[in-house]
């Protein structure tokens, strides 16, 4: 903060003048006492420039919700008006992409899924998607392993963007839409829950297919608690898409046009709501989404409403896919053929919810040493990769989505690294806020939907 006083004043702490004051002597000129604040730098190299104005530095967070997680952003004002802002990330660095060239090609998969928490399977999905390709297996996976895959997908996508409304809802003061979107992505993980175990981080599409096959009563849970969540879709527009309030604090906040969207990179539902209907599912399909009947939303006012909007409308889109995924599912099986990728071999669920198929352990373990043996290099060393490099991308609830793999033929990934939407679209958040209130800043942020464990990946 910069104190402006006539030089001489009866102040016992007084500094050296600052400037020409220097020069002319502390008779003349003002004298510019430094405070607090938090920029490298404070001021301009001309400090007449800030005569007259009144400039606060504010650090917004690290903390939750306001600023999703842990995300620091760092304000200057004038007043309540923000006229810079900078943001601090790095507090939840995990070193998954690193870590993941220590473990074989399977393996990394455990790690990747905890990037983006709120969407652990498209992290899985570009990092298989990746894996398959280098080893040329991509047109021998299972049509019912790829289905599997575009249903998890799609109900993840339907889980993300209840959390975003959720959580902007709350950050705006509409409690009540926090409160039901948290009912529904309850019935979302639930589904998660009974298909791989567990309601986050599944670690369950693997190179070659998924992990294990839906187990039984899967399709009818999906239907029931799919038609639920579609029943009560129509809550949040009720409550929101005219809601004066609500309407008052997201029309026009955040703006960010197509230009800016295109100069920084930025994709999802931030570039949709510019109004080019961007989504890799159509313009770089994958998985098989070139036979699914959607559509893409879009909407024309570059704000945070119309990304409200547009997340509403991709929820009814994903239970569109997932209603054509389930008269998709004929009986097949879920992982490629080739005994040396298809790890693990065999894995059924007992009655405890645990555990491999009893019929592979006893085929393991007392009819086959060659089976025992395969078994055991499979699960300790892992299946060779050629060598080669290879880029995919998808289209995640935030964006575009993309893995970059590099081989050199052994078991492990020589490099990992991945394009996170949420690390690109967070670029915007200056644009966004600079020039607006502070109180905006908190709509805008929210209408990112940044998850700070793929930033800080």
């Amino acid at each position: 903060m910069y104190d402006a006083r006539p030089a001489g004043a009866d102040d016992p702490f007084e500094q050296t003048p600052l400037g020409d004051a220097a020069d002319e002597g502390a008779s003349e000129g003002r004298v510019f006492t430094v405070s607090g604040s938090d920029w490298d730098v404070v001021g301009s190299s001309d400090p007449d420039s800030h005569i007259g104005e009144e400039r606060i530095v504010v650090n917004m967070g690290p903390q939750h919700p306001s600023t999703h997680g842990v995300l620091r952003l760092i304000l200057e004002m004038e007043g309540e008006t923000v006229t810079e802002t900078r943001l601090g990330i790095g507090y939840l660095h995990t070193g998954i992409e690193k870590n993941a060239e220590y473990r074989n090609w399977t393996q990394g998969v455990t790690f990747v899924t905890r990037m983006d928490y709120l969407a652990p399977f498209f992290n899985e999905a570009a990092y298989v998607l990746g894996v398959e390709r280098l080893l040329g297996i991509s047109d021998q996976i299972p049509e019912r392993a790829n289905v599997i895959r575009v249903m998890l997908m799609e109900l993840n996508r339907v889980s993300s963007h209840l959390v975003c409304l959720a959580t902007g809802g709350m950050e705006l003061g509409a409690l009540t839409v926090m409160t039901i979107g948290f009912r529904e992505r309850e019935l979302i993980l639930d589904i998660f829950e009974a298909v791989t175990g567990l309601r986050m981080n599944h670690a369950y599409f693997r190179p070659g297919g998924v992990a294990q096959d839906l187990p039984s009563g899967a399709t009818e849970l999906i239907r029931r608690n799919v038609d639920l969540v579609r029943s009560r879709l129509h809550e949040y527009e009720d409550l929101c898409n005219e809601n004066y309030i609500f309407k008052k604090r997201t029309v026009g906040v955040g703006y960010l046009d197509l230009t800016g969207c295109m100069a920084l990179g930025i994709t999802g539902p931030i570039l949709r709501a510019t109004g080019l209907p961007h989504d890799l599912r159509k313009s770089q399909p994958y998985c098989g989404y070139e036979t699914y009947d959607f559509d893409v939303a879009t909407w024309d006012t570059s704000d945070a409403y119309g990304r409200f909007r547009i997340r509403l409308e991709e929820m009814k889109q994903s239970l569109r896919i997932v209603d054509q995924c389930l008269e998709r599912l004929a009986p097949g099986p879920v992982m490629v053929e080739d005994k040396k990728i298809a790890w693990p071999a065999q894995l059924a669920l007992g009655g405890d919810g645990l555990g491999n198929s009893l019929d592979h352990i006893r085929h393991i373990m007392g009819e086959s040493m060659e089976a025992l043996i395969h078994h055991f290099k499979l699960v300790t060393e892992g299946f060779r990769v050629p060598p080669g490099q290879v880029y995919t991308a998808i289209e995640s609830p935030r964006g575009e989505l993309g893995c970059h793999l590099v081989s050199d033929g052994g078991t492990r990934p020589y490099r990992v690294h991945f394009r996170d939407p949420s690390f690109t679209n967070l670029q915007s958040a200056p644009a966004m806020t600079e020039g607006g209130q502070v109180a905006d800043v908190i709509a805008a942020v929210a209408s990112i939907d940044p998850v700070m464990g793929g930033v800080d990946r």
